[in-house]
């Protein structure tokens, strides 16, 4: 049994029973009941500006560690502030916690005008999370967060909201604030893996799709690899599992028409760990020929968009350890394509297709990945920038470059790479935005400047929603809304108490990144997209 908490500290000793080590948010009228709890634990509060902000922090700790992120949000504009960042969170797989207060159980759904009131606060979380739940009673709470932690070690990892009313908040904890014992993934079927190993092994052009559920299973890809010959083709959210270096890696290049060309010419398509999306490709339907294999912990996805010849309800790892013993120590069969050469193609066609606008890009990514080591992470925004770099920057290790491809939310950047710093402070990490993303959440210049965090903030400043204008110039159509005036962001990082700087060359622009990323301080370094250096 609990001891004396109430439910608001025991929620906080729950976190703490089950390994977390900090929280994002902004304490409020509503949740000083769980700040109680936070000021006797173990677990650091991060004071963000905004509670986007605390969501997309959670998601870049959740993306760089492996573990899931928090958020303590207050009533009502904390949980829809936050919204956005969660519906990112569902969309991309990220393991989130959202705590949150909500109103008194007699208030819920009475529209009584009380603070923060909404006319369900669950119902507007639902859609954006694994599950949604209001714990009418104390000794609901345990299994609560018993379920939540379930579904991060066992199934998609999305998010999960939990809110607590006022009253429930201060009654006395009930049941164990222990930590539950562990869900297991699904385990694949002997007979489904034993007809994916046949079709791999008499297939003469065999392709691996691997994306976001495969984070943690480069090892056993790589060996995939070699023992099948097979052309590999990370998804975004898979980038560096295989090291976009490998001679058999097309690096996350499915959006490309060569790419899709090869894929388009295999006989036997692995897709693990991946739902084929839009974003992925940015085409309504891949060019799958051959049989297809389907391997995921999500069942719905086995079987949507395209028909699979085997279909595997399981978790990645597991899958392909089973995969691989079902298989042996075999090599390539006779005939087997030339991965290697296939790729060199490949990759020689995709350079050669770059746009003007691209190279440009390419040139700071480059120099980027000169300066960045193999270590560092990069989180990108919804800038042309990051799209060139979603193809190009080179990733030779997994959780490395963390981009809100699914659900394409600006802002997402800053606050994220403080996230994944915090989450892994002895590891480099960049934050690679656009002018108009950036102020979505400029804001958070604030947390990171308070937390001293080594962090520089790469601006590609085009003065403009440079995406949406070219779009615009391509359809002929009046170019609206995508120039608006931008404040003079070195002047704005010096009043949060950032460096700024605003490189001349691309040798002063290595340097500069070079002291930013071990300076006291996040430093903005703005890179004008017409600058002479680029061209």
């Amino acid at each position: 049994m609990s001891d004396n908490r109430n439910c608001g500290e025991a929620a906080i000793a729950l976190l703490e029973a089950y390994g977390v080590d900090t929280v994002f948010g902004i304490p409020g009228v509503h949740t000083l009941t769980f700040y109680r709890g936070l000021g006797g634990s173990s677990i650091r509060h991060v004071l963000v500006r905004h509670e986007q902000g605390a969501g997309f922090m959670a998601d870049g700790y959740a993306r760089a560690s492996g573990r899931p992120g928090v958020c303590l949000l207050i009533t009502g504009p904390g949980v829809t502030n936050a919204a956005t960042a969660i519906g990112q969170a569902f969309s991309d797989s990220v393991p989130m916690l959202v705590l949150s207060s909500v109103n008194a159980t007699d208030d819920l759904g009475k529209g009584r005008g009380r603070l923060h009131e909404i006319t369900s606060q669950q119902a507007t979380m639902a859609p954006l999370t694994a599950f949604s739940r209001t714990i009418a009673s104390p000794a609901m709470l345990p299994k609560a967060m018993a379920d939540a932690f379930d579904v991060f070690a066992s199934a998609r990892p999305r998010p999960v909201h939990i809110e607590v009313p006022l009253d429930v908040l201060d009654m006395a904890a009930e049941g164990s604030l222990a930590r539950g014992p562990a869900a297991k993934a699904p385990q694949p079927k002997a007979k489904d893996i034993a007809a994916a190993a046949d079709l791999l092994r008499g297939a003469r052009r065999p392709l691996i799709l691997a994306g976001g559920g495969t984070i943690d299973c480069g090892n056993a890809l790589s060996e995939l690899v070699q023992r099948t010959g097979a052309v590999f083709i990370p998804s975004t959210a898979a980038k560096g599992v295989v090291p976009d270096t490998h001679p058999a890696s097309l690096g996350s290049s499915l959006s490309l028409g060569p790419s899709q060309d090869v894929l388009a010419r295999a006989d036997v398509v692995l897709a693990i760990g991946t739902e084929l999306a839009e974003t992925d490709s940015w085409i309504d339907r891949l060019p799958i020929a051959g049989a297809l294999i389907r391997i995921d912990i999500d069942a719905p996805s086995l079987t949507r968009d395209y028909t699979p010849a085997v279909a595997i309800h399981a978790e990645a790892g597991v899958a392909l350890s089973a995969l691989l013993d079902a298989l042996g120590p075999t090599t390539p069969p006779a005939g087997c394509w030339n991965a290697a050469a296939e790729v060199a193609q490949a990759r020689r066609q995709n350079l050669a297709a770059m746009e003007p606008l691209q190279r440009r890009h390419a040139k700071i990514l480059d120099a980027l990945r000169s300066v960045l080591p193999e270590d560092g992470i990069v989180c990108a925004d919804m800038t042309q920038i990051a799209y060139t770099g979603c193809q190009h920057f080179p990733c030779t290790r997994p959780r490395s470059w963390f981009h809100p491809y699914g659900y394409g939310t600006l802002g997402y950047a800053l606050p994220a790479a403080i996230g994944a710093k915090l989450a892994a402070p002895e590891r480099p990490v960049v934050a690679l935005v656009g002018d108009a993303g950036f102020l979505f959440t400029v804001q958070e210049l604030a947390t990171a400047a308070e937390l001293k965090l080594p962090l520089p903030i790469l601006l590609w400043n085009n003065d403009a929603l440079g995406q949406i204008r070219d779009d615009m110039v391509k359809r002929a159509m009046p170019q609206i809304g995508v120039v608006g005036r931008n404040p003079d962001f070195m002047a704005l990082a010096l009043a949060f108490g950032c460096a700024a700087k605003r490189p001349a060359s691309l040798d002063e622009f290595k340097l500069i990144l070079k002291d930013a990323l071990a300076a006291d301080g996040p430093t903005v370094i703005e890179l004008r997209a017409e600058a002479h250096y680029l061209d």
